[in-house]
């Protein structure tokens, strides 16, 4: 197997490298197994999971703002939509570990300046109000209960 099939296709790379591994697993000498990219990508893996968790965090957080801000807007009721099936997604992702490595703080920052495009005088709170736990889980109305509420 050529040295550069890393880098000029990971597909190949990785299924070769798996057939590898489960050679080794069953007993057999196998001397190329490409130890190093193989860390790195079992690690990236779980970053990669803990990417798409925060993503849907993100999502949450930015259509409960949309939705304090806005609720009467025709967006609304899809905005609704969405944040159950972002709950949904985001609790199918979620892993116990997750946990200490999740910056909500900066999650929640990153949804009011995404918000804020929208209208910069919405006066969000400074501090994400939110839980991992009632993100993932609450109903909408207890969300949204934790937003202040927006005069219009």
């Amino acid at each position: 197997m050529p040295d550069d099939l890393y880098h000029r296709d990971v597909l190949a790379w990785s299924e070769n490298q798996a057939d590898r591994l489960r050679r080794l697993a069953r007993g057999e000498r196998i001397n190329d197994v490409d130890w190093a990219n193989v860390a790195e990508e079992i690690e990236d893996v779980g970053l990669s999971e803990l990417h798409a968790f925060e993503s849907f965090l993100n999502l949450i957080i930015v259509h409960a703002l949309n939705l304090r801000a806005w609720p009467d807007s025709e967006s609304a009721r899809h905005w609704r939509g969405e944040v159950v099936a972002f709950q949904g997604n985001a609790a199918r992702r979620f892993a116990p570990s997750m946990r200490q490595r999740l910056d909500l703080e900066a999650l929640y920052a990153q949804a009011v300046r995404q918000v804020r495009t929208m209208d910069p005088q919405v006066p969000w709170p400074d501090t994400n109000p939110f839980t991992v736990d009632q993100l993932m889980k609450d109903e909408l109305e207890p969300l949204l209960a934790r937003l202040p509420q927006i005069a219009g």
